[in-house]
């Protein structure tokens, strides 16, 4: 892979649905997939001599989150309104937080091809959301319709530095962040139904500006570590927001696009690069683009001032103490522990981690009563999770106890069982609900492990192989391979493959 011409710059807004029953500033349900306009009051609908009351639960569990964040937590904090017309804004303006939001100054790390990085987090801010519009697409797009369910649905926003630099580390900060708000308890994370949204602001930096070289179509290199001081100074393009993504896989798709089409745009005529406005864009998933939406609204595009009818907040040490007593331990944490405690890979242990809390306690499980904590990842990471994937289960619906797979796990290290058999042996218990033992029995399955029986088959082989006998005493070392073979052959691979081993090498050297 080449280096590319240019260093991409990324920063991400993430907007989180947070896990409350009720709306940020009313009493109106946040329950997904109501009836239209069905989950709505005076309050979130704007209507003249309303008033706001804060949902204190919101207020906590974004507390909770800002502190998974490492953020800076304001102990004064206050609410603004943002001024805009939209028509799934019923009130003309959305409550906020501007000059003073209650959290800022964080970092998230990331795993990395270059290895581990922090991505700095601005602030986290609270937020109502607004409604949703419905476009008639198969009818030429004639009507839209507007559904107010949503409104007033609490929201932490979440807003990075411009520290990103490659379509992988934004999907890695994404993943990450999903993987911690829903292990904390803060949010569901559910893109589909609109519970993490993401907006991506991007550009680029041209490091080789005179002459351009042409790249082509859809090539794209490595995305090296470069520090701040070797970036500012260079040309950049105008600052694009992406909008519509939807998924973390979108975000991947529509940051690898918008730079090639970046770069193309300053190739026509880079002399224009700084005259540009900054630019809102959408994704569109079916045909991979970004098409142009409207000009990129600044600060002063929405007039904010604070809002009139909330008091602030004041955070104090015992609301702090609290929230961050209800953290537990956090994925990077846990990662680490598993690697130092259990003598795992760092791979293993984030494939435990990613899964969530229960499986990872399931694991613990596993490994404490079989006393082998690698046999027990192997069987958790692969076997368990597979049946978990086919049959769209969590770990809690899983029909196999920690204390059934041990029983797999200790017969499997008793017995010497193949692989294959103890597959099937796994798979059988899944179905029936049998123990260990009786699915072995119901299978047929009974490993050969006693060292007398087994050298008796040992010397049948031996006798019946008398070229690989020669072979082996002319130095060549695989010819016993076809005595081990004989062996499982006759065993119906039901032997204990390391026994065979000793006692054909014994026997081969006894000859």
């Amino acid at each position: 892979m080449s280096d590319l011409p240019y260093r991409i710059v990324i920063g991400l807004e993430v907007h989180v649905q947070l896990l409350t029953r009720t709306k940020l500033f009313c009493g109106c349900s946040t329950q997904f997939g109501l009836p239209p306009n069905s989950a709505t009051c005076p309050v979130c609908t704007g209507l003249p001599g309303t008033l706001p009351v804060m949902n204190r639960r919101a207020f906590e569990l974004a507390l909770r989150a800002a502190l998974a964040l490492n953020c800076e937590i304001a102990r004064f904090t206050k609410w603004d309104r943002k001024n805009y017309y939209y028509p799934d804004l019923p009130k003309n303006y959305q409550i906020s937080q501007y000059d003073l939001p209650f959290s800022k100054d964080g970092w998230l790390e990331i795993d990395t091809l270059a290895g581990p990085k922090r991505v700095g987090i601005i602030r986290a801010h609270l937020e109502e959301d607004a409604g949703k519009m419905l476009h008639d697409e198969k009818g030429g797009g004639r009507d839209s319709l507007v559904d107010l369910n949503r409104t007033g649905t609490p929201l932490l926003e979440i807003v990075s530095y411009p520290e990103i630099n490659s379509p992988d580390e934004a999907k890695a900060y994404l993943e990450e962040i999903r993987l911690l708000l829903r292990e904390i308890g803060v949010s569901d994370c559910e893109m589909q139904e609109g519970s993490l949204r993401c907006d991506a602001n991007i550009n680029l930096h041209i490091l080789n500006p005179s002459p351009p070289t042409p790249l082509p179509h859809g090539e794209r290199g490595a995305f090296p570590p470069l520090p701040p001081s070797q970036v500012w100074g260079w040309p950049a393009t105008p600052i694009v927001e992406v909008k519509n993504l939807n998924s973390i896989r979108a975000v991947g798709r529509a940051m690898e696009y918008e730079a090639d089409r970046q770069y193309r745009k300053f190739q026509e005529d880079g002399r224009k690069l700084g005259e540009e406005p900054k630019e809102t864009r959408g994704w569109d998933e079916a045909r991979g683009v970004t098409l142009p939406q409207r000009r990129k609204e600044e600060a002063a595009d929405y007039r904010y001032f604070p809002e009139p009818d909330l008091v602030p907040v004041v955070v104090d040490d015992a609301w702090l103490a609290q929230a961050r007593a209800a953290l537990g331990e956090l994925p990077a944490q846990q990662r680490a522990r598993l690697v130092q405690q259990y003598a795992l890979s760092e791979y293993d242990a984030g494939v435990l981690t990613r899964q969530g809390r229960a499986l990872v306690a399931y694991f613990e499980e596993v490994a404490r009563l079989s006393g082998d904590s690698k046999a027990a990842c192997n069987w958790v990471t692969n076997q368990v999770l597979a049946t978990l994937n086919e049959q769209k289960i969590d770990i809690g619906s899983f029909p196999l106890s920690a204390t059934r797979l041990t029983g797999l796990l200790v017969e499997v290290r008793n017995s010497g069982m193949p692989a294959q058999r103890s597959r099937e042996v796994y798979a059988r218990m899944i179905e029936t609900g049998e123990s260990a033992k009786e699915a072995m029995e119901a299978l047929g399955i009974k490993v050969v492990g006693d060292a007398d029986a087994l050298r008796e088959i040992v010397a049948r082989a031996v006798a019946a192989n008398p070229k690989a006998v020669a072979d082996f005493k002319k130095g060549k070392t695989k010819a016993a391979d076809a005595i081990k073979g004989a062996v499982m052959r006759e065993t119906k691979g039901m032997a204990r493959m390391e026994l065979v081993q000793q006692l054909v090498l014994e026997a081969l050297e006894k000859s």
